[in-house]
């Protein structure tokens, strides 16, 4: 059984200011909730359709019309928990840093946490306008890699502005990724969706890349941030490891 205030308290994490002064965050499915409990985040509540063998004041066996009352998905999974934010220890300054300038869609969002994980980038660095990484949109998208990936936001012109390595940007119009040799110690800035880096961003750079395009059709303007994202970690880590 799931009580009103729980039923206050979890919808109301659908929105960033009351996830903020909860310090708490949901999650849905038992794979991911499965990963957060593996992982070592502190678990709140756990609600679940599912059979308990013995509830206590953190597991609750509820009915599926009580978990729809507290769900972000359209079609609710079999579980739903609350966990606390993880603590961070700050920036990390050694190897490849991702940085993210502007990201909006909660989708694009966790698939890049996803990608980080998969390349071994421990921790994420946003710009205080990116997308919150504990939307719910943004947390069922990692499918549990949020849990490896230390997210950090800042102000990235105070940060870019202090540091004395690479930092490469994608861009159009840029050197080609394929003739640039990316250093192990460097920043790599992506940038919004629909306007790339910005413009005070991008004045910090000091290497401006592009994946070339290889279409006989040359038509298509960009792609999808998640997707460069993927072919910039990838080419610098095979570049890293040589």
């Amino acid at each position: 059984m799931i009580s009103k205030s729980q039923i206050k308290l979890i919808t109301s994490l659908s929105r960033k200011k009351y996830r903020d002064q909860h310090g708490f965050f949901s999650a849905e499915g038992p794979k991911v909730i499965s990963e957060f409990i593996e992982e070592g985040l502190d678990l709140v509540f756990l609600f679940t359709t599912e059979m308990l063998k013995n509830q206590s004041s953190v597991y609750h066996q509820i009915t599926p019309a009580e978990l729809k009352k507290i769900s972000n998905l359209t079609t609710p999974n079999t579980s739903l928990a609350v966990f606390k934010f993880p603590k961070h220890e700050g920036l990390q300054h050694n190897g490849i840093r991702l940085v993210l300038d502007g990201i909006q869609d909660p989708g694009n969002l966790g698939t890049i946490i996803r990608l980080c994980d998969w390349f071994g980038v421990t921790q994420l660095i946003c710009s205080k306008d990116t997308v919150d990484c504990y939307n719910p949109k943004v947390v069922q998208a990692t499918m549990g890699s949020l849990a490896r990936v230390e997210i950090v936001y800042t102000d990235l012109v105070t940060l870019l502005e202090a540091v004395n390595v690479p930092i490469y940007g994608g861009v159009l119009g840029g050197v080609s990724l394929y003739s640039e040799k990316l250093m192990q110690e460097s920043y790599i800035v992506v940038g919004n969706e629909g306007n790339g880096i910005s413009e005070e961003i991008k004045s910090l750079l000091t290497h401006k890349i592009t994946i070339p395009q290889y279409g006989d059709s040359q038509k298509t303007e960009s792609l999808n941030v998640a997707t460069a994202t993927a072919i910039l970690l990838s080419e610098a880590m095979r570049l890293t490891e040589t």
